[in-house]
């Protein structure tokens, strides 16, 4: 461009006038250019409008039938936008524009939006959404398996105000029960099936005060052996409570951060085996391999920690020791489908939140991508005339994409034409 420099101003602005209107009229050919040739056609979108019409009147035709199974997937902090560019995403990694593409949620029948917010609390977290969606009773905000009479982190209001889960009414009835997370097993959504904590952060007694142990309270991790100790499968992360403290960690060695916690000196995991019927199979495992080695129809109780914490991001997960989700899933409904009173399975896609929380977007959508696969896994494995799933999330995430990109721009990158 060094003859425009030469230019008198007007020719100069000229010009760049010129130059603008040239780059707007390539990006207009390039974006008319996205367009499938199909969708340039009325008839297209009328023909799918039809579909649609179709599809819908076949759903007056409900099912009646009393559900034997219940699975429930819970997106931590998966809101709309979520879910959108989730959407855009698994689409564009299957080679495609993503936008028009159909997640396995998507082809759910029924949809519906719920109010979040806690008993005291404007904007939900994950203890007191939990306690709503599994026990049925709203809470104050970082309770699990309370009412609201429980104050967070006062132990002495918690005597009396227990509240019992679907896990409990499902074991009840004679139904299999399992947990599976790519949080701690111990952490707040999974926590609300079997524990009654006034403090969701009380995974180990390390993790409590002097005043709420002298109180008789006890840790998550120790409710999770104690309170339903007939839980069928539990997997995720949160190996660290299980052990005492200082304990070596059986996969990062002697890396502080990974050791055991617990002041009361029981190895959980023992502690968990010992429990067991003496004719039933419990297996502990700790790593893939051990997980995917296992003959299932041996595996009456399963008990997998593949972290010390919660689960690697899907992105960074070592294929060698940290299984993935829709791995977890598949083996839980192996085991849990054994049982011809049927069962009731929780997922939690947990670290959608936690890739949220960190402002890490790529993170956080294939954490999403993942828990959608899963629900394809699961849908695979059951069916919907005995099956009932629910895919829902606990709360939002201030979480937006915007601006006019064109159709297939990759949902990371920067506006491209």
């Amino acid at each position: 461009m060094p003859q425009i420099s030469r230019l008198s101003p007007v020719s100069r602005s000229a010009d760049f006038t010129m130059l603008l209107l040239l780059l707007g009229l390539m990006a207009g050919a390039c974006l008319s250019s996205l367009v499938p040739e199909k969708e340039k056609n009325p008839q297209y979108w009328r023909d799918q409008a039809q579909q649609t019409l179709r599809h819908a009147l076949k759903l007056q035709n409900l099912n009646t039938n009393v559900a034997k199974n219940v699975i429930l997937f819970l997106g931590d902090g998966m809101g709309v936008s979520t879910v959108t560019a989730a959407r855009i995403l698994k689409g564009q990694l299957h080679h495609m524009s993503g936008e028009d593409f159909q997640l396995e949620m998507d082809k759910f029948p029924f949809v519906a939006l719920s109010k979040t917010y806690n008993t005291n609390a404007q904007v939900p977290d994950s203890a007191g959404t939990a306690t709503a969606y599994l026990c049925g009773v709203k809470s104050n905000e970082g309770t699990l398996g309370v009412s609201a009479a429980v104050v967070r982190s006062q132990c002495n209001t918690t005597k009396g105000n227990e509240v019992t889960s679907i896990l409990r009414w499902a074991k009840d009835a004679g139904k299999s029960v399992g947990i599976v997370t790519t949080t701690r097993v111990n952490h707040a959504t999974p926590s609300a099936a079997y524990a009654h904590s006034a403090d969701r952060d009380w995974y180990s007694d390390n993790e409590m005060p002097t005043e709420a142990l002298s109180q008789g309270c006890k840790d998550i991790a120790h409710q999770l052996v104690h309170n339903i100790p007939d839980i069928e499968v539990i997997m995720g992360g949160g190996r660290k409570y299980m052990f005492p403290k200082n304990t070596t960690d059986v996969e990062y060695g002697d890396e502080e951060k990974a050791r055991g916690t617990r002041l009361d000196g029981q190895f959980l995991v023992n502690v968990w085996k010992d429990k067991k019927p003496r004719n039933k199979n419990a297996h502990y495992v700790w790593n893939r391999m051990q997980l995917l080695d296992l003959d299932l129809d041996r595996v009456d109780f399963l008990l997998g920690l593949f972290e010390p914490m919660d689960m690697t991001y899907e992105l960074n997960r070592n294929n060698q020791t940290d299984p993935s989700l829709t791995e977890m899933v598949e083996v839980a409904i192996k085991i849990l489908r054994r049982n011809p009173k049927g069962f009731f399975l929780l997922v939690e896609g947990g670290r959608i939140d936690h890739g949220h929380h960190e402002g890490k977007a790529k993170q956080a959508l294939h954490e999403a991508v993942e828990m959608d696969r899963a629900i394809g896994q699961a849908g695979a494995m059951t069916s919907v005339e005995d099956t009932l799933t629910v895919v829902t999330a606990d709360h939002s995430h201030v979480f937006t994409f915007g601006g006019y990109t064109p159709r297939g721009n990759s949902i990371f990158g920067p506006w491209t034409v």
